[in-house]
């Protein structure tokens, strides 16, 4: 700092003015001292001033799954938010492993993030109560029952009802579902919207047509497999999760079972953008009718709660001192076909 006051001419309290952007100098004397900045490349020292101000304008973000487009789209939108805020952000992936979560957790708290965001893959102990001190948090996307404090997920139960309705609708009777993992409540949320929509068309629910999925596309291959293979398949088959999905579609493939015409699927969330921003779920053939989840939104309200209780400022929504809930949207296209009896 010295070397750019000695280099602009200036006092080394206007350096500091001019990098932390105060309004209280001349637009020529800023231009000189960022002249000077930039030609001995020098940049604050944020770590000591996060020191002095107690503040990082950093948070931290966790998620299970970078390969997920879903969370791809949560964490843009916290980004967006974020950026708008003048915060940064640092992602970790838990690899929907606990101990990597843990360890996750550990190193953002040892860099003194001002907040946390946390798609969590240990509800256990965020339902018995596990603390992080005064580090602010907020959950997003799986959320434990009755958990008092500020989040943001998915009404799963409404999503899997409509979409699993919809089918019935469209004359299927004999209905599959591939679930995630089961200890998530994104997973037993959809599970029991499956379960609800064939109970209220008085249809049963087939153990064989009941599958115990991961999130993992390997898990929707192998199930599909198993579902295609059965002597009385399924017509329809909903899925709990895009990539799960993949895995669906290459067993049709693989088996030569025609979708929509012999089986049609559903599949959780719109699959990854393409490089033209095209979600894949348009490219394939047929088009894939999906339950498409709010991301994006999602991260933005998730990360609203947390600068908002950062800055101490009122929410504008009473709700963001509480769980969030969106609603998904069914989009309809190629992969579902009215059954003919």
């Amino acid at each position: 700092m010295r070397d750019v006051a000695r280099l602009a001419g200036v006092s080394t309290s206007t350096v500091s003015a001019v990098a932390n952007g105060k309004p209280v100098v001349r637009a020529a004397v800023v231009a000189r001292v960022q002249d000077a900045m930039k030609a001995l490349n020098y940049h604050p020292d944020e770590v000591a001033r996060s020191l002095r101000v107690k503040k990082t304008t950093t948070i931290g973000v966790v998620i299970p799954d970078f390969s997920s487009s879903f969370f791809v789209d949560v964490v843009r939108g916290v980004e967006d938010a974020a950026r708008s805020s003048g915060y940064s952000v640092l992602l970790c992936n838990s690899n929907d492993d606990q101990q990597q979560e843990q360890q996750h957790l550990r190193v953002l708290l040892s860099r003194r993030v001002d907040g946390i965001l946390l798609a969590s893959t240990d509800l256990y102990s965020i339902g018995q109560g596990q603390l992080w001190g005064n580090t602010p948090v907020v959950l997003f996307d799986r959320v434990p029952t009755g958990y008092q404090g500020p989040a943001v997920a998915i009404d799963n139960v409404q999503a899997a009802y409509t979409a699993t309705k919809y089918l019935i609708e469209l004359g299927h009777h004999a209905l599959a579902f591939i679930a995630g993992r089961l200890d998530l409540p994104t997973a037993s949320e959809r599970a029991e919207g499956f379960r609800k929509a064939l109970e209220h068309a008085h249809l049963p629910l087939r153990g064989e047509y009941f599958k115990r999925g991961d999130y993992h596309p390997q898990s929707g291959y192998q199930h599909g497999l198993e579902l295609l293979k059965l002597p009385d398949r399924p017509t329809a088959i909903l899925c709990s999760n895009g990539i799960m999905t993949l895995g669906l579609l290459r067993a049709l493939a693989e088996t030569q079972v025609r979708c929509p015409d012999e089986i049609s699927v559903i599949g959780f969330d719109e699959l990854a953008p393409d490089a033209f921003g095209f979600s894949l779920s348009t490219l394939l053939k047929p088009e894939l009718t999906v339950v498409a989840q709010p991301g994006y939104e999602m991260g933005q309200r998730a990360a609203s709660m947390l600068l908002n209780s950062l800055s101490n400022k009122e929410p504008e929504n009473a709700n963001d001192k509480e769980l969030f809930i969106f609603q998904a949207e069914l989009r309809k296209r190629d992969s579902v076909k009215a059954r003919t009896q």
